[in-house]
């Protein structure tokens, strides 16, 4: 699966690459030498976490510059009056009576904890593109649904703490 990024997301993913590049890969090379330089690797508890640590870095890095590679690109910007990525919205669960807000986000900075709910999700695809007054679908599955209803959209700019998810 391709995952859809802004531009703003690319940017902040090759921002990540070259700090591991730059710093945390060298960092971790010298710890490798630090433990390395202790005597007995077999019985070298230092240099197996610092091995691992690097190899950890390593890992991230090919990752991110997969995602980067293998993108697809999405739009952040949308109607003045449509629900777009990076807005937050009210939404009112019509069966339990309750309003919750949520901030739209590409699938890498989707975090429902933090209320950060990405395109992809159920909820997500409903109210992308509804307008203010709007009732949705939310489908959960092909057994389960429910009717949602957009009460506010604030289109803020991109929260600069806002951070591509980690795996």
């Amino acid at each position: 699966m391709r995952n859809q990024l802004t531009e703003n997301d690319i940017k902040k993913i090759e921002e990540e690459i070259e700090y591991r590049k730059l710093v945390v890969r060298k960092e971790a090379i010298e710890a490798v030498k630090e433990a390395r330089a202790h005597g007995d690797l077999s019985e070298n508890f230092e240099y197996h976490a610092a091995k691992k640590d690097k190899n950890r870095n390593e890992s991230r890095i090919r990752y991110l510059e997969r995602m980067v590679k293998t993108a697809q690109i999405v739009s952040d910007t949308s109607k003045e009056d449509e629900v777009g990525i990076n807005n937050t919205v009210d939404v009112y669960f019509e069966e339990d009576d309750e309003i919750e807000t949520f901030k739209l986000v590409t699938t890498v900075r989707g975090n429902s904890i933090n209320g950060y709910i990405s395109t992809e999700s159920p909820i997500g695809k409903a109210i992308f593109g509804k307008k203010e007054g709007e009732r949705a679908l939310v489908r959960v599955n092909d057994q389960i649904s429910y009717y949602v209803v957009v009460k506010r959209i604030d289109k803020t700019t991109t929260d600069e703490n806002d951070k591509i998810r980690s795996y």
